[in-house]
């Protein structure tokens, strides 16, 4: 249902609460820091609070976050919300609150000059936001804040009850020389800002800290970093207004080009009413900072109305607005360890988000692929900590994001490069436009990640056998059905964002029932050999998936098959009655066309183990019966629980 929210004025704040003077609830913690934590996160922006989340799930793990701001973000900032983003917001429980409040995306329409009379402006082109079958999730816009609130919902419902310390500015951090024999090696000096307590020094030691502290990062500048790129020659302004027109798109997203006033990107809001507009407003001179110009909320509207001619602008309410410079710029490594010391050295402080790399909003990149940083770092830096695994497998993060980020970098510039109008004969070139948008669209759905082999990524030696799986990328969900209870869910949402590695273990067409069937001895491996990763890796004490989740999805109707008749390693005992766990295994969803066999290119004849790592990437597409590839691949950076 739509909900239509901001008929009568922009309310910040969750939108189901009708007093608005209540939606916005203050959720800091109160009294002083701890003195000691296992991690400090600084910065409560995307990747902190998506890194917080992520550890709240661990009330073994003492985590702290702090941020400068006297309480929780309200209005403004980013706010496309990529396919891939939404996926994760599953894993931590919240998309379909995202899904309910936020604007879709659905198409993009194109503008361009009209060839008869170049003052006015003709839709070129109409396209499909997202390529069908890319996300079981749509593109979606929603306010940073309510982002934000997500976030902080799930860490204020956690097992750490983990909530945020408000007004606190990093002022230094040290590592002590000898960190390697040292627990809390890293002290941090925070100062109040907040009116009772002003100027009140606090010390907290840590084993990690993590620097989500924007592009200004102080953590970054104490461990020598520094964001290396373009310097920023484009001013735009940005704004979120409630406004009266005559332009027909104003609800879809799109992008115009005019031909003598540059550029314009409507993207509609949430709540029915509002839009983001984003107005190419000037060339900058070399080191010139948009801020000497003194644009003001009156200018950027100004242009806007002159993009649109012949449509009117008629602005009733400005929500939010700002201006910037477009800059794409990176740091060549996201932790303290040089590159010359990986063998030697094992890092204690990480950088993430915008402290680490910086884009233009054009591409909706920066938000996601913040969060999308601290998704891969939280659940290794629990293991480390949970001695699951060996601190060295810390030094996978900066190897793993830093190549994306670059990658990313690269298509944000020349996509902000195609959006800016060419200062040339003939202006823009629509077509060019939106060939471009059409060609990588994977990228802006957030699906083009793509890790290269690693101690977490395996080689693709046996690709074949899963053609839709490719190792490297997000494990692309598919609908199935489940075979305890006949409900139609999708493969991917078991992936919860918990820590836990995945196997998912395709049946060939054989009757799975059977005692020489390959998943019963694929069961039998792991339920009885000495190595068997379940049996080493699993923690003592712990429900036999753990550490790693064991799923199995059969190529029958799910009413031909028996569940009384699966290895009990499938129909696990678990929690303190021993009670059986029903959703283990999967059908194919035939009643509604959806073989995920088919879908996904899984050799029927064979099958095949697809593992997936805690980030919902695909680690390893091995044969059924390679007990010995599963259990090295284990072996590689897990430590024996038993």
């Amino acid at each position: 249902m739509l909900m239509q929210f901001h008929l009568n004025g922009f309310r910040p704040g969750d939108p189901e609460i009708a007093d608005s003077a209540e939606r916005i609830q203050a959720l800091g913690a109160v009294g002083a820091v701890p003195d000691e934590v296992d991690i400090l996160i600084v910065g409560c922006g995307p990747a902190g609070l998506t890194l917080a989340a992520q550890l709240a799930q661990f009330p073994d793990i003492k985590t702290c976050i702090v941020e400068q701001k006297q309480g929780p973000l309200t209005v403004g900032q980013a706010d496309g919300i990529a396919c891939r983003t939404m996926e994760m917001f599953h894993a931590y429980g919240f998309s379909e609150r995202v899904l309910k409040e936020a604007y879709w995306v659905n198409e993009t329409t194109f503008w361009k000059p009209d060839e008869r009379a170049p003052e006015k402006i003709v839709r070129s082109g109409r396209v499909q936001d997202v390529e069908d079958g890319l996300s079981e999730f749509p593109h979606v816009i929603l306010n940073q804040a309510r982002i934000h609130d997500g976030f902080l919902d799930v860490m204020r419902k956690s097992p750490a009850k983990l909530k945020p310390y408000y007004g606190r500015r990093l002022l230094d951090l040290q590592v002590d020389p000898a960190a390697a024999t040292i627990d809390h090696a890293v002290t941090v000096r925070l100062e109040r800002i907040d009116a009772a307590n002003e100027g009140k020094v606090e010390t907290i030691k840590a084993r990690y800290v993590v620097g989500c502290d924007g592009a200004r990062s102080t953590v970054r500048k104490s461990i020598g970093r520094e964001l290396h790129g373009d310097s920023a020659n484009h001013a735009w302004g940005v704004m979120d207004v409630l406004a009266i027109t005559d332009f027909p798109d104003i609800r879809f997203k799109s992008l115009i080009q005019s031909a003598k006033d540059g550029s314009l990107l409507i993207i509609p809001r949430e709540g029915g009413y509002m839009v983001r507009l984003y107005v190419e407003l000037a060339k900058l001179d070399v080191g010139e900072r948009v801020a000497n110009r003194n644009i003001t909320a009156e200018d950027v509207i100004a242009k806007a109305q002159r993009i649109l001619a012949p449509h009117k602008l008629d602005v009733k309410e400005v929500a939010w607005w700002s201006v910037y410079e477009i800059g794409q710029r990176l740091t060549d490594k996201f932790d303290d360890v040089p590159e010359a010391e990986i063998d030697t050295r094992l890092p204690r402080i990480f950088i993430a988000g915008d402290a680490c790399h910086t884009h233009s909003p054009k591409a909706g990149q920066g938000m996601n692929v913040s969060m999308q940083d601290a998704f891969n770092l939280g659940w290794k830096l629990a293991a480390v900590l949970r001695k699951q695994s060996a601190p060295s497998l810390l030094h996978s993060y900066s190897a793993e994001r830093q190549a994306v980020a670059k990658e990313l970098i690269d298509f944000d510039r020349e996509w902000a490069g195609i959006l800016a109008s060419a200062a040339k004969a003939g202006g823009a070139d629509a077509a060019k436009t939106q060939d471009y948008f059409v060609r990588h669209g994977r990228y802006t759905a957030g699906t083009a990640t793509h890790y290269t082999p690693s101690i977490l990524t395996g080689a693709a030696s046996h690709q074949h056998l899963a053609q839709g799986f490719v190792i490297g990328t997000r494990f692309h969900s598919a609908p199935v059905i489940r075979l305890g209870d006949a409900k139609p869910v999708h493969l991917g949402h078991a992936g919860q964002a918990d820590g836990r590695f995945r196997i998912y273990a395709f049946s060939p067409s054989e009757n799975p029932q059977g005692a020489s069937s390959a998943i019963r001895a694929l069961c039998n491996f792991l339920a009885e050999s000495r190595k068997s990763p379940i049996r080493r890796y699993t923690p003592v004490g712990a429900d036999i998936d753990g550490a790693i989740d064991l799923r199995a999805v059969f190529q029958q109707d799910h009413r031909e098959l028996a569940i009384e008749d699966m290895s009990p390693m499938l129909l696990p005992s678990k929690g303190r009655y021993g009670l059986y766990d029903y959703e283990k295994m999967f059908c194919p969803d035939l009643k509604s066309g959806h073989d995920i066999f088919s879908m996904r290119g899984i050799d029927r004849k064979a099958g095949c183990m697809v593992v997936v790592r805690p980030d919902q990437y695909v680690a390893q597409v091995l044969p059924l019966n390679d007990f010995a590839a599963l259990a090295a691949y284990f072996d590689g950076f897990m430590l024996q629980q038993r």
